[in-house]
């Protein structure tokens, strides 16, 4: 995967200092290491600190800071954080705001690369905040660069293009070719994850042009780097490795190590996929030495990993199990959603090849977990939505400017006529009749647009129930019927023999069990939501709804050892519509089983009062919060949580009782309280006389 650039390089971005300190910094900067200016930084430093007019100096002095803390990024991630507190510290005392935010802006990096996604966003708010109330526009230009890479270390690749896009768009205002190099390439490696290479490229095109004029080969070789990666995940491996090669031998030369040891990487990448599995290794390997030296945890993932696939690939199982492990570990800290997708699926094919089936397995549905919910975001839509709306942004703008054209045409016109109807009086009558016809069509316009809007207005709600279909489908049939199909797999192929195959058949009733429930809700949902529910009231016996469900989730309840109490009168009777009564009482007493630890109890019972009766079921479950409990009617989610067992659920349950509670003039409410349980009421019309002489 290519790799996001940041503002804040030790390199290439140093901070601006005076006139001697830049000179300074200009020759350990760009023609020595890395290590070369931190130590030549910390020598200016402590002449700085001994002076006796740094008071005369203080924003130097933060600029020294700031400038030594940014190039230990990658080498000390301690050194860095302690220099950017100690900068934002002496900023707000000296009241230097360009310190405050550099620092803040820092303190963003340093939480990114730790893993921090969110506090890492909050310092890049405070700084950008504190650009914008003093108008240092050039400074936001970096900070929403790293605002947005880090929405797009998140995948939320929407937010991430805002940023980019708003950036861009300061960066040629001040005309920062650097920026604008830095941000094209930022938004292709986002279309290149997303596996839209030929939008990918034509960004790194935009890039190269920007580069020639730059004629700075750091820049060139880091945009190289990228470039064969994606080429690497294209196929194209001559293009890719000719590419790596180029960059490589300029890292090596200018001793960028951070870069060096991406490049390596991607070497090894290139070998992998052509399965050249012992040139693959040689080059991660020289990752790994560089990485020693190195402080950057989200690197070491895809590193660490594809050693993982390498010596899986020549045989070496334990290598491979072990290596996987230290990539897992690595992007759970810093919650890596990809990462820990990728490194399951190596250690499913390390257990798979060892026989350990169990273990494979386990991997297996954590892989498949972790994949269906990156498949399921929605970013990649509002990735082409926003892709979209860029582009309608620009034919609005250009259509603005033909219509101020045309519109002064039009003035033109309108003063020349003027001239006419002075010495042309009677063609007054045509043009207001033209004028009264103009008005007539352009009530029939408008008329028009209404219904659009309306029809629009409906199609949108359609699509979200559409969306909300699918969501769900993903998530809670897809699932199991993988892990279903999986087993199946393993079995049929002979891997899972059958005495260990009739080991999984009760998960398989449960899953199976669990499809059918949710199919069941998602019907009577879907239905209500393209059709429209439709009530048909009738005289219903109670009890005998109750007593039918009871005995169905009887089975669920003995599992788990809970006991059933159905303490309704004897011969209840409500006017409702019978179908919605019996979803409502399923998914009600399903979910008071689900949340209920074992050996707990469950009852309904039924109150009667002046025109309903009231119908309650209580549970001694683990109970909810005020928050939960005013999310879990919502109908325009799918708020959901597992039980005390990890029994799944679709989100709809309380939301389609909701429904067909008020449909059939009921109210429908929560009482809880947590590890104490909880107590859904809802009523229901009794029945009246006039409904008795009705039937």
């Amino acid at each position: 995967m290519p790799k996001n650039k940041n503002h804040i390089h030790p390199l290439r971005h140093q901070w601006k200092l005076l006139a001697s300190l830049l000179f300074f910094l200009a020759i350990t900067g760009h023609s020595s290491s890395q290590n070369t200016t931190i130590d030549s930084l910390n020598k200016l430093i402590k002449r700085y600190s001994t002076s006796n007019s740094l008071q005369e100096k203080d924003s130097v002095y933060v600029d020294a800071l700031l400038s030594l803390g940014s190039a230990y990024r990658f080498k000390n991630q301690d050194s860095l954080r302690q220099l950017s507190e100690k900068s934002l510290q002496l900023s707000t005392q000296i009241n230097y705001t360009a310190g405050r935010i550099k620092a803040l802006n820092l303190l963003g990096g340093h939480s990114s690369d730790d893993g921090n996604s969110t506090t890492a966003i909050s310092f890049f708010k405070q700084a950008l905040k504190l650009a914008e109330k003093h108008d240092k526009s050039k400074i936001q230009v970096s900070i929403l660069n790293n605002l947005g890479s880090e929405y797009s270390y998140q995948g939320n690749y929407a937010r991430a293009l805002e940023r980019f896009l708003k950036a861009i768009d300061l960066a040629k205002l001040h005309n920062d070719q650097k920026m604008l190099s830095i941000l094209n390439e930022n938004i292709g490696n986002m279309y290149a994850s997303q596996r839209e290479y030929e939008q990918a490229l034509e960004f790194y095109d935009i890039v190269k042009k920007i580069n020639q004029s730059l004629n700075n080969e750091i820049f060139t070789a880091e945009t190289l780097s990228n470039i064969a990666s994606i080429y690497a995940d294209m196929g194209d491996f001559d293009l890719a490795m000719f590419s790596i090669n180029s960059s490589i031998s300029v890292f090596e030369k200018r001793e960028i190590y951070d870069w060096l040891a991406f490049a390596y990487s991607v070497k090894g990448e290139i070998y992998l996929k052509q399965k050249k599995y012992n040139w693959a290794i040689y080059w991660y390997e020289q990752c790994e030495i560089l990485h020693k030296d190195l402080d950057d945890e989200r690197a070491t993932i895809d590193l660490n990993n594809g050693l993982a696939k390498a010596f899986l690939g020549i045989g070496e199982d334990e290598k491979a199990r072990n290596y996987a492990y230290k990539g897992l570990e690595s992007s759970k800290k810093i919650n890596d959603l990809q990462g820990q997708r990728d490194c399951e699926e190596t250690l499913y094919q390390v257990y798979k090849n060892g026989a350990d089936y169990q273990q494979a397995l386990t991997f297996h549905e954590n892989y498949q977990k972790l994949h269906d919910s990156l498949s399921r975001n929605e970013n990649q839509r509002s990735l082409n939505l926003l892709k979209t709306k860029f582009q309608y942004d620009q034919q609005k703008k250009a259509l603005i400017a033909d219509n101020d054209k045309a519109l002064a045409k039009q003035r033109y016109i309108i003063f020349v006529t003027l001239a006419i109807l002075l010495i042309l009086l009677a063609t007054s009558i045509p043009l207001y009749l033209n004028h009264k016809k103009q008005k007539q069509l352009n009530k029939e316009l408008n008329l028009k647009t209404e219904n659009l809007r309306d029809r629009e207005a409906q199609l949108h709600e359609i699509n979200n129930t559409k969306d909300k279909l699918f969501s769900i489908i993903g998530h809670d049939l897809r699932g199991p019927i993988g892990a279903l199909q999986g087993i199946l797999r393993l079995n049929a192929s002979g891997d899972l023999p059958d005495k260990d195959f009739l080991n999984f058949v009760p998960k398989l009733k449960a899953d199976v069990d669990h499809i059918l429930f949710t199919l069941n809700n998602l019907l009577s949902w879907g239905y209500a939501q393209m059709n429209g529910t439709s009530t048909k009231p009738k005289v219903t016996c109670l009890n005998k709804v109750v007593a039918q469900n009871l005995k169905l989730l009887s089975e669920v309840a003995n599992k788990k050892q809970i006991k059933i109490l159905n303490q309704l009168p004897d011969n209840p009777l409500g006017y409702v519509d019978e179908n919605h009564f019996d979803i409502i009482v399923r998914n009600l007493v399903s979910n008071a089983i689900k949340f209920t630890e074992e050996n707990g109890l469950v009852s309904i019972e039924c109150e009667e009062q002046h025109k309903f009766w009231q119908i309650i079921v209580r549970d001694t479950g683990i109970g909810m919060d005020e928050s939960t409990q005013q999310k879990i009617f919502e109908t325009q989610s799918t708020f959901t949580t597992y039980g005390t067992n990890n029994e799944k659920g679709t989100g709809l349950g309380l939301s389609l009782c909701k429904e067909m509670v008020e449909k059939n003039n009921g109210e429908i409410w929560v009482e809880s309280v947590p590890k104490k349980g909880s107590t859904f009421n809802f009523t229901i019309p009794k029945v009246e006389k006039k409904y008795k002489k009705a039937g």
